[in-house]
């Protein structure tokens, strides 16, 4: 069975797919995650977080760029947005551990991301809960 972990990287991978142009993966979601073996509560709990963060990218956005201090977006690699913006749903809008939810995000990080990253993510999400 795949644990929640699993469930935010595959998420991770949607976004940033979507991000990169390809609008049609929402109709292939359900195959990616079967694919990789999630399934159940975790797929729905992926297919939310997706759909969440979907929904609701304007001002979580608008919260990334207000919390940069020397960046805008726009700079930001593309896994380490999908990485925020996935977090920056789960800090917003769910009621999860915000402690569990920043340190799932460091581990993503540290996974698929530029070395660099995990410091950057886990200081911006901070800056973020302490204002959320």
């Amino acid at each position: 069975m795949a644990t929640r972990s699993q469930a935010r990287q595959s998420v991770v991978e949607l976004l940033y797919a979507y991000e990169v142009g390809n609008k049609d993966i929402i109709k292939s979601i359900d195959i990616l995650l079967e694919n990789k073996k999630i399934r159940n509560k975790q797929k729905e709990f992926a297919i939310n977080i997706f759909n969440g963060v979907l929904e609701n990218i304007d001002n979580i956005d608008k919260s990334i760029i207000e919390n940069l201090s020397k960046r805008g977006i726009d700079d930001l690699g593309m896994v380490e947005k999908s990485i925020l913006r996935l977090s920056i749903y789960e800090i917003m809008y769910q009621d999860l551990d915000k402690a569990i939810i920043i340190n799932e995000a460091i581990e993503l990080s540290k996974k698929m991301a530029y070395d660099t990253a995990p410091k950057f993510i886990n200081a911006l999400l901070d800056k973020i809960n302490k204002i959320t």
